[in-house]
């Protein structure tokens, strides 16, 4: 009898609110056109009062003598300021209205809800719930703003759709095939590892330009120790043979070294960074050369043997043959959800957003900027060790110049993702869309046979319009 008496209840209600915004809809649309003829009507009589004071001003400044030309040249330049300023001010009374509309609309969305609730002892059914959902989205929605944050992933969508649909045509097959779908996927996994570690250097208002010389490290260590019987690289003239140490054994030695020495090296450009001062851009470019040095000199630029098969498919292959399931998206599946965590839910996430906001603040407010940006280095050396040791494992071999150019695309996809040099702005899945968007492209402008230099090009002028974007929401933000 109770369950019957609120489901009468409630269809009332809904009645009552479908009742309300009928009215209201009907009510809105008058309104709103005599806004928007009130609107027109004072900007043209704005226009045309401007105009005729202009040009009375115009007219004396024709008969004017040369020493009151200064004057009235002052009054033109003061009245095109106010007329800047009538026409702001007509535009935002009629914005203003526009939004009491859009308010009063929520505002009776709002009193259907609360009644609800309170009738319901607010236990809201799932339909009111994605009703309040909708409503919200509708409230907040604004169409610049939509535009302004998501332009460039629009674009960048609207282009894949458009090589999708010219690809047969041009006769390369279909390019939505689930074995295409796996490879980019499986090709920006271990580039989701070096996103997420710069992304936290970018949170700061930095970058890293090291990246891909870490990589190149830990991919050449990871081959040397995982390669079957000899390998054809001299460690520092010597040779290399871990056949005697249990396959375990060496790949966690491959994993930790290549983690040792990505953190050793970021360790390095963050203390400088946070301990001086010093920009990361110039910390990162220094290390860069050290490492490329050190690995070169270490490796004599020699080509590493290739990784035991067995061992490569086992630890980055596919699950079930050629056309199964790549395992490296499980692993970048568990990074992004272990680097959402700490930056989300923990305190040195919380300090690392609040020393990239304002690095002044946060150091009042008793944070220790030295510890956190050391730590966010750190951090995202772990990051660089683990992705080079799986990129080590994607490629099968390596050399000092493996991973030329992927801190470029590690910066790029975190600033196509929202992750701003202004600092202090930016989450997680931003910079995990704009690695698969930046693979996606590449791989499918590579199956197109387009040349890698107009790939280079068009990289640049997604990363310009990223940057462009980036600032002008900065800059509306201030």
């Amino acid at each position: 009898m109770k369950d019957e008496q609120l489901a009468v209840k409630l269809s009332e209600l809904k009645a009552e609110y479908q009742t309300a915004k009928n009215e209201f809809k009907s009510k809105a649309l008058e309104e709103k056109e005599i806004a928007k003829q009130e609107y027109q009507e004072k900007l043209v009589a704005s226009k045309e009062a401007f105009n005729k004071k202009l040009a009375e001003l115009n007219e004396k400044l024709a008969l004017a003598s040369d020493e009151d030309k200064e004057n009235i040249k002052l009054d033109i330049a003061n009245e095109k300021y106010y007329q800047k300023h009538r026409i702001e001010e007509i535009k935002n009374d009629y914005k203003a209205k526009k939004q009491a509309l859009k308010d009063e609309k929520n505002e009776i969305f709002m009193n259907y809800y609360r009644s609800v609730q309170k009738s319901t002892d607010n236990h809201v059914g799932i339909d009111v719930k994605l009703q309040r959902m909708l409503n919200d989205y509708q409230y907040q929605f604004n169409l610049k703003d939509f535009f302004l944050t998501n332009g460039l992933y629009i674009i960048i969508i609207a282009f894949i759709i458009l090589a999708c649909i010219l690809a047969p045509i041009m006769g390369k097959g279909n390019l939505l095939t689930m074995n295409n779908v796996l490879t980019i996927l499986e090709q920006s996994s271990t580039r989701i590892f070096f996103a997420l570690g710069v992304g936290g250097l970018i949170l700061l208002g930095g970058t890293d330009l090291s990246i891909g010389r870490l990589v190149g490290l830990g991919a050449v260590i990871t081959c040397i120790i995982l390669h079957p019987g000899e390998n054809i690289i001299k460690i520092f003239g010597m040779s290399s043979n871990f056949d005697a140490i249990p396959m375990a054994v060496r790949v966690l030695l491959a994993l930790g070294l290549s983690i040792l020495f990505c953190v050793a090296f970021s360790a390095l450009a963050g203390y400088f960074t946070a301990k001086l001062n010093m920009h990361p851009f110039v910390t990162t470019l220094a290390t860069q050369l050290i490492i490329f040095g050190f690995t070169c000199y270490a490796t004599g630029t020699t080509s590493s043997g290739t990784i035991e098969g067995g061992i490569k498919n086992a630890l980055a292959g596919r699950l079930g043959g050629p056309q199964g399931f790549p395992i490296l998206i499980i692993y970048a599946v568990l990074c992004i959800a272990i680097v959402w965590f700490i930056w989300n839910k923990t305190r040195f996430g919380k300090n690392m957003y609040a020393v990239g906001g304002n690095k002044e603040a946060a150091a009042v407010s008793g944070i220790n900027v030295f510890k956190i940006t050391l730590l966010v280095f750190v951090f995202a050396g772990v990051l660089y060790g683990i992705g080079s040791f799986l990129e080590g494992l994607r490629l099968g071999t390596a050399v000092a110049t493996t991973g030329t150019g992927y801190e470029l695309d590690a910066i790029a996809a975190c600033v196509v993702g929202g992750i701003s040099f202004s600092g202090g702005i930016g989450k997680i899945k931003g910079a995990v869309i704009g690695v698969l968007l930046f693979t996606a492209i590449t791989y499918i402008l590579t199956i197109l046979g387009l040349d890698t230099n107009i790939q280079f090009i068009l990289k640049g002028v997604i990363i310009m319009a990223a940057v462009a974007l980036d600032s002008v929401k900065y800059l509306k933000k201030k």
